[in-house]
């Protein structure tokens, strides 16, 4: 099987200081991809910046380009309301601040080449010691509640193909969505390649993710694996 179009959805929060270079960017990196591709930035939220008419100014330029906007915010939300407007055979969603079009690129190549099968990164390097410890606490958490077999559960860029049905009904608004799917594909048996990903790049700001938004995480994988038993 061999992918024939490929969809890259890209949440934007007030991120018009650097969206348009990301955008550019990707589409430098993606035109060395042996398939056609679409980029989907999902700009969501309260409308505060310039984020929502950089992303149609590149649309009018780009034809690649299908920008969505989301009232509401959410990491989740604007993934899912990505996926579902998405016409690839191979899918995938990543963060937009912190990926690398040549990252874009090599996870997508794999993509192409295992079309059976799930591409995450598994980031190395973290901003800051606490960074560091708070995720490894999450990620020992979520794979003692579901019995994952790998790391980085929020490690983007995650690529998949369509076939993988599951994948693309995934239900949470919030960050906990990338729990969902790490989820999904251990009870489906969906085989997971995870690709190591060493740039620490970011374009700009800081991460959104505090003590109170990590301690929210915390307590919403207990939640989620409740759901889950529940199923």
């Amino acid at each position: 099987m061999t992918a024939r179009l490929a969809s890259v959805v890209l949440p934007v929060h007030n991120q018009a200081g650097h969206i348009a270079v990301v955008l550019e960017e990707h589409i430098a990196a993606l035109s060395c991809l042996n398939m056609s591709f679409e980029l989907l930035p999902v700009v969501n939220g309260p409308h505060r910046d310039q984020s929502l008419e950089i992303c149609r100014e590149l649309e009018a330029r780009f034809p690649v380009i299908r920008t969505q906007y989301v009232a509401q915010g959410g990491w989740g939300r604007a993934v899912r309301a990505g996926l579902t407007s998405a016409r690839g055979d191979l899918l995938c969603y990543t963060n937009s601040a912190r990926t690398t079009g040549n990252d874009l690129l090599l996870m997508l190549m794999y993509g192409s080449i295992h079309m059976d099968s799930v591409i995450k990164a598994n980031r190395k390097i973290r901003d800051s010691w606490r960074r560091r410890l708070g995720s490894l606490l999450y990620n020992m958490e979520c794979r003692a509640l579901f019995d994952l077999p790998y790391w980085d559960i929020n490690g983007t860029p995650k690529v998949f193909p369509r076939a993988l049905k599951r994948l693309t009904e995934l239900t949470r608004d919030d960050d906990l969505i990338d729990l969902e799917f790490n989820a999904i594909c251990r009870v489906e048996d969906y085989r997971v390649i995870e690709v190591p990903i060493l740039s620490a790049t970011r374009h700009s700001g800081r991460s959104t993710t505090g003590l109170t938004s990590a301690f929210r995480m915390y307590f919403g994988a207990l939640e989620l694996r409740r759901q889950f038993t529940r199923r």
